[in-house]
């Protein structure tokens, strides 16, 4: 009989820590490592260069940048869903974008994933925090999820065949569609049967992205169907390469062969079966397959040179094997978005099994003779049609069922948009009671047409971007507040020059000034006012510097009269009591004290960079100095101190801070300025630690 079961996990985990409270303006850091130039763009074909150009994010409006955590590991109990037959074990991480953590085959005592054994976050979803390992749901846009490290709706709902299955759902914001992904395991089955649906319940018409991203281990063997990949390396170019052995005689079915990290987009024909497989030394691995909507397969691999080895390092234990991804979504490549019409939705059936191909074969030179190797043995073991089958009784008969035992909650927004729009989502309800404190001011908005301030002394509150928020923000009475969240909303919608009108009525208004300040700083940066840019981040920092000092004799000033009122032996209502400790919900001292740290870090980090930028190392210098201690033995900021004295000609003290040894713990996927700022130091190799380069040097 299938089971599925609440359990706790047990890893080494470095803390998320606070979302960093800036509105993310501007467009995903590492989106420049998924571009394409313009001369590859011309020479593609024609359906694909209109899905690469198809809806850029101009910002990651509105989900927030997740880059509070650290790299300091401590065992730590994760909440998982175990789903279990006599056949496989499904570890599933409802609370970490709904990542399965492990796919156990009982019968072979075979781990068929790359099982990571420590969480560690690190810069590579869009929004920030990730971690390696396991299979992922990526929705939204090119890149990781910004649900990657973020809570998922999760319940036990019938299955097609009457036995239990796992739901995961939420909504995601970047594109503002709902989605859910169904995991159940057919009785006596070897394969773990994932049912996807992404809805658009808007009129208009919607850019969708999905990929499933499977970790292997990276000694294994991967193979497709096609005989041809277009490869995606960080060069920016997009090349069709004959499969598996390129022209200069490499073979890139074996991820280890690779140099630096690279992208495989197999050209799979028409018609043929959608599958792909990681086998190892004996031909034993994991297959994928699906319903034929799910078009594309790719592998990536981070290759064999010193920056992939450092990434490896970087995500996991030391001496812990390295992984390969196998991939599987709607487009042929990742770099592509299709268009999802007003009220349809995308919806396809994956499976994932063990598979014991021939090695002989499987691992031999004859390509045609591998595929065919395993090809033959996914027919054997789970039919093309059965598949197919399976999709069908899944989409007609269990997609829309209800939700029978909640597991695990996600976030509120999904259900401010169902009460907003009256929209209709059988199987993923989003009911009032998930609302929290993010969402009530913008529920208040939709009830009385006004947006309340956020409370004394604390940050401006989550954004809304869509059209109908901004709709009702321009309708809403236009406080300081209002003006600030109007003033997003129209800059996500691209309306550069009214969003800065509307800041700066704001600013005019306002008492609390370093949220209006911080926006139009960043405007000036995008228009292209450095120094005007450099002098608003400044101002930003320090006018938070003048809130928080006076919040801290306010509080003193309450404390004064608790004292007293206690000597006097004063009464105090159950409410004030209340207030007095924690405040509004969920800005208690201690959130409030981490909430006003990661304010101080953010702006400090982005007024230093402008600063620099502009030409005034002193000025930065300064700020640096004025941060709190916590904040400056931060690697990010050790790694500002390094700009700062080079920039001020002090060389040798730049060069010490290298030698003192730092560790940048948000440093993005593909990002090269530790090798660009140590080539200005010094001549000699870059050392092992600050080797993250993806491409030749």
């Amino acid at each position: 009989m299938t089971t599925v079961r609440r359990a706790v996990l047990t890893l080494p985990v470095a803390p998320l820590g606070p979302d960093n409270p800036l509105p993310a303006l501007r467009a995903p850091a590492g989106a420049g490592s998924h571009a394409v130039d313009a001369r590859t763009l011309a020479e593609l074909p024609r359906d694909m260069a209109r899905g690469i150009g198809r809806a850029p994010l101009r910002s990651l409006l509105p989900a927030p940048v997740r880059d509070g955590y650290g790299r300091e590991r401590t065992p730590a109990d994760l909440d998982t869903i175990v789903i279990e037959n006599d056949r496989l074990r499904v570890t599933v991480l409802p609370g970490l974008g709904g990542r399965v953590h492990s796919l156990h085959h009982k019968p072979t005592g075979r781990e068929l994933l790359y099982r990571n054994p420590v969480l560690q976050p690190a810069a590579f979803a869009l929004n920030g925090a990730w971690f390696s390992g396991g299979i992922e749901w990526n929705i939204g846009a090119t890149g990781h999820t910004t649900l990657s490290c973020s809570p998922l709706h999760a319940a036990v709902v019938r299955a097609p065949d009457g036995g239990p299955m796992l739901r995961l759902w939420e909504w995601e914001r970047l594109r503002d569609l709902p989605f859910q992904v169904d995991l159940w395991l057919p009785e006596g089955s070897d394969f773990l049967y994932v049912g996807v649906r992404v809805r658009n319940p808007h009129e208009r018409t919607a850019p969708a992205y999905w990929w499933s991203n499977t970790a292997v281990p990276e000694e294994h063997r991967i193979l497709a169907p096609a005989d041809a990949a277009w490869h995606h390396g960080y060069e920016h170019g997009l090349d069709r390469l004959p499969v598996p052995v390129a022209e200069d005689g490499t073979d890139h079915s074996y991820p280890l062969n690779g140099a630096h990290a690279a992208d495989y987009f197999y050209d799979l024909p028409e018609g043929q079966r959608r599958w792909i497989a990681a086998l190892d030394a004996d031909g034993h691995g994991l297959v994928q397959t699906s319903t034929d909507a799910l078009r594309g397969r790719k592998l990536f691999l981070w290759g064999a040179g010193r920056g992939g080895r450092r990434w490896q390092e970087w995500l996991t234990e030391p001496g812990t094997p390295g992984y390969a991804e196998m991939q599987a979504g709607l487009a042929r490549t990742q770099l592509e978005h299709l268009e999802l019409a007003g009220g349809a939705e995308f919806s396809w059936l994956e499976a994932y099994g063990p598979l014991a191909a021939d090695p002989a074969a499987a691992l031999g030179d004859d390509w045609a003779a591998a595929r065919a190797d395993v090809e033959a043995k996914l027919a054997a073991a789970l039919p093309r049609t059965a598949v197919d089958a399976a999709y069908t009784a899944w989409r007609e008969g269990a997609a829309d069922a209800e939700p029978e035992t909640v597991l695990a909650v996600g976030s509120g927004w999904g259900a401010l948009e169902v009460l907003r729009g009256g929209h209709a989502l059988p199987g993923t309800p989003f009911p009032e009671s998930t609302l929290g404190p993010d969402q009530e001011p913008w529920r208040e908005l939709l009830r009385t047409g006004v947006l309340p301030p956020p409370a004394k002394g604390a940050g401006p509150g989550a954004p809304l971007v869509a059209t109908p928020w901004r709709d009702m923000l321009e309708t809403a009475p236009a406080d300081p507040s209002t003006e600030y969240h109007l003033g997003i909303a129209q800059w996500h919608a691209g309306d550069r020059a009214q969003a800065v009108r509307s800041w700066e009525r704001g600013l005019h208004r306002a008492e609390v000034r370093w949220p209006l300040l911080y926006c139009l700083a960043v405007a000036d940066q995008e228009d292209g006012h450095p120094r005007r840019a450099a002098e608003r981040f400044a101002e930003a920092f320090a006018d938070h510097a003048e809130t928080d000092h006076a919040k801290s004799d306010h509080a003193k000033s309450d404390h004064a009269k608790s004292d007293h009122a206690e000597t006097t032996g004063a009464e105090t209502t159950g409410a004030e009591t209340a207030g007095a400790e924690t405040g509004p919900v969920g800005a208690g001292p201690a959130s409030r004290a981490a909430e006003d740290v990661a304010v101080v870090a953010a702006l400090g980090r982005e007024a230093i960079v402008a600063l620099l930028a502009a030409g005034r190392p002193g000025t930065a210098g300064e700020l640096w100095a004025s941060l709190p201690e916590e904040v400056r033995e931060r690697g990010a900021f050790r790694l500002l101190e390094a700009r700062i004295l080079l920039a001020e000609g002090r060389t040798g003290e730049a060069r010490a801070v290298f030698d003192a040894g730092f560790e940048v713990a948000d440093l993005r996927e593909g990002a090269e300025i530790l090798g660009e700022l140590w080539a200005e130091l010094t001549d000699e190799p870059l050392p092992d630690a600050y080797e993250f380069r993806m491409r030749p040097s």
